[in-house]
């Protein structure tokens, strides 16, 4: 927030005068025998004059104010003006996941990383029926997403530091684990970029004339199922690439 301090200062510039009647009547002495003189004594004491005159003239102050003055059965107006600024700043909030409300008018920042976990059984491995996971700030593999912004379109991706590891050189390719967006609160859902093994393409979420956006959905995830990968535990609580960071931005 900015603020604006005004400042009044007023002041005024005093001049002392002294009478000086005795020495102009000295000088008109003089010239009279000698005019010369006289015209450049008398030219030199209406320049102290002058100064004198304009030097006890008020300070100029700079204050707004008006008045206005009319006869008894007028009606005189009189105007003062005041300016006004309000400064606005920038407000971007992602959630993904555990976070703060969004929906009271105060956002806050919640540092909770979720885990969503996939285990499919032995007889399911590779059928290419999806399977549903668990964890979650909804439980069963899904998450709140939200985005709350007052700065034009906002622009969301996903990043992973490759595909999915065990530690032992196997790898699950994040092409694996899908996200649904479905509404929650807001008209429309909150669309949810496709995972990759690195950033994903962008998504755009476009803002109305307003350019404030208030967008969520709840995002759903699945592990595909359509491959057979060696036996393992593959990622984990931000090991063996099992991480993805959600960023958003906007102009």
């Amino acid at each position: 927030m900015k603020t604006q301090t005004l400042l009044f200062v007023t002041g005024k510039l005093r001049v002392v005068s002294q009478p000086c009647s005795s020495k102009i009547r000295t000088i008109q002495e003089v010239s009279q025998s000698v005019s010369g003189i006289s015209i450049m004594r008398n030219s030199i004491v209406l320049k102290g004059l002058l100064a004198a005159v304009a030097g006890a003239v008020p300070l100029l102050c700079h204050a707004e104010s008006n008045v206005q003055t009319g006869a008894a059965t007028s009606a005189p107006g009189a105007t003062a003006h005041v300016d006004f600024q309000i400064t606005i700043p920038k407000i971007l909030y992602l959630r993904v996941g555990t976070g703060s409300s969004y929906t009271t008018g105060v956002l806050s920042s919640v540092g909770t990383v979720d885990l969503i976990s996939f285990a499919p059984t032995a007889a399911q491995v590779g059928n290419a029926t999806a399977v549903a996971g668990t964890g979650g700030d909804q439980t069963n593999g899904v998450e709140t997403a939200a985005v709350v912004s007052n700065s034009g379109n906002v622009t969301l991706n996903a990043t992973a530091t490759g595909a999915l590891g065990d530690g032992a050189g196997d790898s699950i390719a994040y092409t694996q684990i899908t996200t649904t967006a479905t509404t929650l609160t807001s008209a429309t859902a909150l669309p949810a970029p496709t995972l990759a093994n690195g950033t994903s393409a962008n998504v755009v979420i476009t803002a109305p004339p307003t350019k404030v956006i208030n967008q969520d959905a709840k995002w759903t995830y699945a592990y595909a199922n359509t491959t057979t990968p060696p036996a393992g535990s593959y990622g984990g609580v931000n090991t063996n690439n099992g991480r993805v960071v959600y960023t958003a931005t906007m102009p």
